[in-house]
């Protein structure tokens, strides 16, 4: 059974869960099972990055059967990409870095876009556009939560989602900072889990995850 199309994004993508599981699927029939494993253990919003031909059709299904999850579209680098996420069902836009014109894309597109950032001048130049949610990527490599705390004072109307090596045990220190909303990692989707079709090992991962908001 397939839900109609679905709602916008009212709220922000950083605050619909304190992680974002990066979901990186080589066969689009693993994508609605996976979908209501994270949703089951807490974790709604779920980005799906544009790294494998199952991409869009992985978007597609989960937006299509899965109607709690917000599906969004990761490693979004075109302005065809914007266009193709959207049209199969995508909420949110996630890209690892910008251009001006892959942010005048994501801006057109009427939901809601995390473009990515891993320098002061990036988030200088995104606040003058009138952006203040970013991608802070790849978090660890780029100088992880020293170099966002040193951020939050001279910038402090910027907010991050940080993605890029972070694990269970690093997520808290990264949401425990004022200037992050959320975090993305894919600890909670491996896969080992996934090619053994495990979703309630998912389940516990997801639940175990979306636990760091409540003690950040």
């Amino acid at each position: 059974m397939t839900s109609s199309a679905p709602a916008a994004v009212s709220a922000s993508v950083l605050d619909l869960a304190p992680v974002v599981p990066v979901v990186v699927l080589e066969d689009a029939a693993d994508a609605v099972p996976l979908a209501r494993a994270l949703v089951a253990g807490g974790l709604p919003a779920i980005e799906v990055t544009l790294r494998t031909a199952a991409a869009l059709d992985t978007i597609r299904a989960i937006a299509a059967e899965v109607p709690d999850a917000v599906v969004g579209a990761g490693t979004v680098i075109s302005p065809a990409h914007v266009t193709e996420t959207v049209a199969a069902g995508a909420r949110f836009l996630v890209s690892p870095g910008w251009t001006d014109a892959l942010l005048d894309a994501m801006k057109a597109s009427g939901v809601p876009y995390l473009p990515g950032v891993s320098t002061t001048s990036e988030v200088v130049a995104l606040l003058e556009r009138g952006v203040t949610e970013m991608k802070f990527f790849p978090a660890e490599a780029a100088g992880g939560t020293a170099y966002l705390k040193a951020l939050s004072s001279p910038l402090p109307q910027a907010r991050f989602c940080p993605t890029g090596g972070i694990s269970l045990a690093s997520a808290p220190s990264y949401l425990a900072l004022p200037n992050v909303g959320c975090v993305g990692g894919s600890w909670m989707v491996p896969g080992d889990a996934v090619a053994s079709k495990d979703w309630a090992r998912v389940e516990r991962l997801a639940a175990q995850a979306a636990e760091l908001g409540r003690t950040a």
